[in-house]
């Protein structure tokens, strides 16, 4: 009797085996069906990144996207070596204004540099005029935009540079006692011992007690304009007094920026010496290429200064007028 039980156990009926056999391939087709479902769907999402991926790059390489980029691009260096406020549209305007004017004579001086601008605009960008006029009118001013889009982006990608830079080389050069903070432009300006002295006009000396309280206090005689020349702008950051042409534009830490904006940042560490030997004021006369020079002027003084965002005017000092000033030194130069 119980080897019968056992035997049953061991050996169940026919119809249970069959059931038991019928569960698993149930089982099993289920999850082969799951696995199958996981496949399609992992298939789909390849297939569809692929497509995503192919319009993703044909859109990158379709001709509008290619002809936005080399706008912006190319506007780039309007900032840099065309110029440095003026809109693109003023400067063509003005030379509107004046091809209509036959006789010009009456032009002023703020019309001549836009004009002398629109003359630096064409030699920089000399497939300008051709495309303005090939363009409809609306295409015309989208590139006008992308060209004033890449242009102030320029600017503020050279501001934020130098901004890190200049207080590595205030703080190299002339070694304070307190560091200028590359982060923190709050300690700079005339409150900086070292920054007030490459900031103060040349004809006064930092070093004088009564000049720098009077400095710092905005006091008579000691009001900081535009009109004057900072020290950072002359060699060893000192004037001569009976020959304010010698030594000028040729400030270590000038032309440490000139060379990290328009060659490279690690080239700025090569500048060996005062001014690197180069007669800034003959090379930029006589190749009339003073504008980049002047550009880079403007940068180290708003990297000096203790102003956290970009402004045309800091208290006194005009930026805009600070930049007239010395394009005027080279364009109409009284020696």
């Amino acid at each position: 009797m119980d080897g019968q039980q056992n035997d049953n156990l061991q050996h169940p009926p026919e119809p249970a085996q069959a059931q038991v056999q019928s569960t698993l391939q149930a089982r099993q087709r289920q999850k082969i069906a799951e696995l199958e479902g996981k496949l399609e769907a992992l298939e789909s999402g390849r297939a569809v990144k692929a497509r995503y991926d192919y319009h993703s790059f044909s859109w990158l390489c379709s001709p509008f996207v290619r002809q936005t980029n080399y706008y912006l691009a190319q506007g780039r260096g309007v900032r840099r070596v065309v110029a440095l406020f003026d809109s693109i549209e003023d400067l063509i305007a003005e030379n509107d204004r004046q091809y209509d004017d036959d006789d010009n004579k009456d032009a002023t001086l703020d019309q001549e540099r836009l004009h002398i601008g629109y003359s630096v605009l064409m030699r920089t960008l000399p497939w300008f005029m051709k495309k303005s006029t090939d363009l409809e009118h609306d295409d015309y001013m989208c590139m006008l935009k992308m060209l004033r889009q890449g242009a102030d982006g320029a600017r503020g990608d050279d501001t934020s540079k130098l901004k890190t830079l200049v207080s590595d080389w205030v703080n190299h050069e002339l070694k304070p006692n307190i560091l200028v903070d590359p982060d923190d432009k709050h300690c700079r300006g005339f409150i900086s011992d070292a920054c007030g002295r490459l900031l103060c006009p040349a004809e006064l000396d930092w070093n004088s007690p009564d000049v720098k309280a009077g400095i710092r206090d905005q006091s008579e005689g000691h009001i900081v304009t535009d009109l004057s020349f900072p020290a950072f702008l002359y060699e060893k950051y000192t004037a001569n007094p009976d020959n304010l042409e010698d030594g000028l534009f040729k400030g270590r830490i000038l032309v440490q920026a000139y060379k990290a904006v328009f060659t490279s940042p690690s080239s700025a560490k090569d500048v060996e010496g005062d001014g690197d030997g180069a007669d800034v004021i003959k090379n930029n006369r006589r190749a009339n290429k003073a504008f980049s020079e002047i550009k880079v002027k403007k940068h180290v003084r708003f990297s000096l200064s203790s102003v956290t965002s970009w402004r045309l005017v800091d208290g006194d000092f005009d930026y805009v007028q600070f930049w007239r000033n010395i394009v005027d030194f080279f364009e109409m130069a009284p020696g």
